[in-house]
């Protein structure tokens, strides 16, 4: 169920979800998509997992800052909070007709709790259709970028590492080549490349939604 296809098959907003590995620029780009459909005049909400709602800040926290979580419990930490995302942020957006830019969502679940820990996909994919209720993203856009790259960026802004971030390089190899392969297979997934200055992934991005949203991403716009 895209974010057009809901409340009955009456035509909703737009969901758009940024993805890649830590480093990549997703929070960076999150914020000036957002910036960007502001200033064009365009209705959209920025969101962010896990987070977005009370109960998936108390998660995040637990997963982000916390000590050694179990990668079962962790998947099911992650789907909770998904769950209390899409019921009090995600569908009530699309119903309004806002465009919803998310920060990670469910690609993100199967590359780090697939690839990354390791969990049968086909259960991780079972739950999470449980988690979201059908809501699914209209596009997901993955910002493409190696691995050691995203940790040296990550290194470079003296910014502080949480659970996840602290992981072998092994298993954020892992995850990098996750998201590469999910990318030739789930549907409506773009890779973006992530190399280069803010401003040239930011065009990059535009572009993309420009060809596939035409309607509601004009040329004259921005």
């Amino acid at each position: 169920m895209k974010g057009e296809a809901i409340a009955g098959g009456r035509r909703g907003g737009l969901f758009l979800v940024l993805e890649g590995v830590e480093g990549a620029g997703k929070s960076t780009q999150a914020r000036r998509l957002a910036g960007w459909c502001d200033a064009a005049g365009i209705a959209a909400h920025l969101t962010r997992e896990p987070g977005g709602t009370v109960l998936g800040e108390q998660i995040r926290q637990l997963l982000l800052d916390g000590g050694e979580i179990p990668p079962r419990s962790e998947l099911l930490l992650m789907l909770a909070a998904r769950a209390a995302l899409v019921d009090e942020v995600i569908r009530p957006a699309l119903a309004a007709e806002r465009v919803v830019i998310a920060d990670r969502y469910e690609l993100s679940t199967l590359a780090y709790q697939g690839y990354g820990r390791d969990l049968a996909m086909r259960e991780i994919r079972a739950l999470n259709e449980f988690a979201t209720g059908g809501i699914h993203p209209d596009l997901t856009i993955l910002l493409d970028l190696p691995s050691t790259e995203g940790r040296e960026r990550k290194e470079a802004a003296s910014a502080g590492v949480d659970r996840i971030e602290r992981e072998t390089e092994a298993f954020h190899d892992r995850v990098a080549d996750g998201y590469r392969a999910l990318a030739e297979t789930e549907p409506d997934t773009v890779r973006v490349d992530a190399g280069g200055d803010a401003n040239s992934v930011h065009s990059r991005i535009i572009a993309v939604l420009r060809e596939r949203f035409p309607e509601t991403f004009p040329n004259r716009v921005g």
